[in-house]
């Protein structure tokens, strides 16, 4: 088992909450996310996200962990996922921002090309499969809804076929500060702030639903 730290992730995911800064035009945009998902869940009570960057290594990647854990958290039948437009690697920089917020990774597949995780946290009995692959994997759902996260995403994937529905949350992509002495920060701030945005959805999910 994988694990650089022994935070607390509910810890982490609270704290991001509170101290994040979301703008007002971003909450507007976070809250029809919501509504969307909640207008779902009400119909079919379950609700597929499928988070989609150009690589799959990344934004994409944190904002389908994030949403494993707030499933969890708020007690809510959401199922997270994730692909991209091409396939490479989950980056290692990735792994360990998330191994530093408290998630656990156990190795399933090794390949030096793109490793596969699995992935939980303590007190879990599920976990999610990590890897970079295409965002219409047979491993991801036929029907879901589409969040990209970054802009090359967003104009390379204008039409999915299977999207329920679609929408663009593009965040800082932290690649620009690999091998850099910033490096560990700048994926932190980026893991912090998807955590935040993840936060602010499924509250207000969960709240619509009541």
């Amino acid at each position: 088992m994988l694990k650089t730290s022994t935070i607390s992730i509910e810890n982490f995911f609270e704290n991001a909450h509170k101290k994040v800064v979301i703008t007002d035009d971003r909450k507007k945009q976070l809250q029809i996310v919501a509504e969307t998902i909640a207008k779902e869940y009400a119909k079919n009570e379950i609700v597929n996200l499928n988070f989609i960057c150009t690589h799959n290594s990344r934004r994409s990647q944190l904002g389908q962990v994030w949403s494993f854990y707030a499933a969890a958290y708020f007690n809510l039948n959401i199922q997270s996922f994730s692909g991209g437009t091409e396939v490479t690697a989950f980056y290692r920089n990735t792994v360990k921002t998330l191994q530093k917020a408290g998630f656990l990774f156990k190795l399933e597949d090794f390949s030096h090309q793109n490793p596969k995780y699995q992935i939980t946290f303590d007190g879990s009995r599920n976990y999610i499969l990590g890897f970079s692959k295409l965002y219409d994997d047979t491993m991801n759902p036929e029907k879901f809804i589409a969040i990209t996260t970054c802009n090359n995403a967003d104009k390379n994937c204008p039409y999915i076929p299977t999207a329920s529905y679609r929408f663009h949350l593009p965040f800082v992509d932290p690649k620009h500060a690999d091998g850099t002495p910033n490096q560990d920060e700048a994926y932190l701030e980026t893991n912090k702030q998807i955590a935040a945005e993840v936060y602010f959805i499924f509250t207000s999910v969960k709240k619509l639903l009541s």
